[in-house]
């Protein structure tokens, strides 16, 4: 790459040390004003949204539509239907992905974005609304829109006053306004926003269930009270999961005999020839039921210093149990 100018300067830690915390103190003012701008319209738009009953679609040229791209990914993980449209490439086709009752969120610093104002007529022909998030609400985006969102910023961060830096964070800040005033209008809970990111870590807490990972049927060790010693232990090796179940004639936890159990007996030279599960068993297992929360059987493990618990159904009659092997595989711990 050919040497410029700039990289032929000496680096200076103090300057660039001084110009970052610039950059933070521009564009915290820049928010403190978007704060104060922000009254009837706002909530006018949050309004519109609400009862239009559509997607927001949500447009951008340039670095207003890198911000609107994340504009859209969270309205759309917080409750409120949204896609990207590029306004270019609405010019050429895209513009069939808005449809009547959609309402149209378009981002643009100036207003004069050619692109953006090039399909204004086209949207209003479309009969959808229009919300302008622009620095200039005399502009010809704000002219043509139903509301207008002020993100006008004194100066960008940028020493040149070129490059969109604070006018970019005051877009995000207000989009990300209107997306929290969305989700609380409509209710959006930890159980929804876990529903949008299933493959997350709030997802797999919020929605992974112990029936979904308790092993089940064969694979569960059970042992009545009056059986043998031998059998139990014939029973808790050959299911692999280090304890046994002890059951009443009902199905009905009553005990539990684990791998630790077996060793403190055998610490004490204890003659295990002869014995029976209810001899050796612990009472009072601890137990969890199957529609419980896989989190929830996890803090019961933490809570109790166990690794593993029994599960029940709501008739207290046995019909799985969990370890925290299961959960850490599922990725809940």
């Amino acid at each position: 790459m050919p040497p410029t100018a700039a990289a032929l300067r000496p680096f200076d830690r103090e300057r660039a040390l001084r110009l970052a915390r610039d950059t933070f103190d521009i564009e915290a003012r820049a928010l403190q004003g978007l704060k104060a701008r922000q009254g009837e319209a706002f909530a006018r738009s949050v309004e519109c949204i609400l009862e239009s009953g559509g997607r927001v679609v949500v447009m951008g040229m340039g670095k207003s539509g890198h911000v609107g791209r994340k504009v859209a990914a969270t309205l759309a993980s917080t409750g409120t239907p949204a896609l990207f449209v590029h306004p270019a490439e609405a010019s050429h086709g895209d513009l069939g992905m808005v449809i009547p009752g959609d309402v149209v969120l378009a981002i643009s610093n100036s207003g004069e974005s050619d692109e953006v104002a090039a399909i204004l007529p086209a949207l209003k022909r479309l009969g959808v609304r229009l919300i302008a998030m622009t620095g200039n609400p005399a502009s010809t985006l704000a002219r043509h829109a139903d509301f207008v969102l002020d993100s006008a910023v004194d100066v960008e961060a940028c020493p040149l006053n070129l490059a969109p830096t604070a006018s970019t964070t005051a877009q995000m800040a207000l989009g990300d306004a209107l997306a929290v005033a969305l989700l609380d209008a409509r209710g959006f809970r930890e159980e929804d926003f876990a529903r949008s990111h299933p493959g997350g870590s709030l997802g797999r807490k919020l929605l992974m269930h112990v029936r979904d990972l308790m092993r089940h049927g064969d694979a569960l060790p059970r042992v009545g009270p009056d059986d043998s010693f031998h059998a139990m232990l014939r029973e808790m090796t050959g299911k692999g999961l280090g304890f046994a179940a002890v059951v009443d004639a009902a199905g009905r936890p009553i005990g539990i005999f684990t791998d630790g159990d077996l060793r403190r007996l055998i610490e004490k030279e204890v003659d295990l020839r002869g014995l029976h599960a209810r001899e050796v068993m612990h009472r009072g297992p601890r137990l969890v039921r199957d529609g419980d929360l896989a989190v929830d059987a996890a803090d019961v493990m933490e809570q109790f210093r166990i690794t593993s618990v029994l599960v029940v159904d709501a008739e207290g009659v046995l019909v799985g149990a969990l370890n925290s092997n299961d959960l850490m595989r599922a990725k809940v711990i």
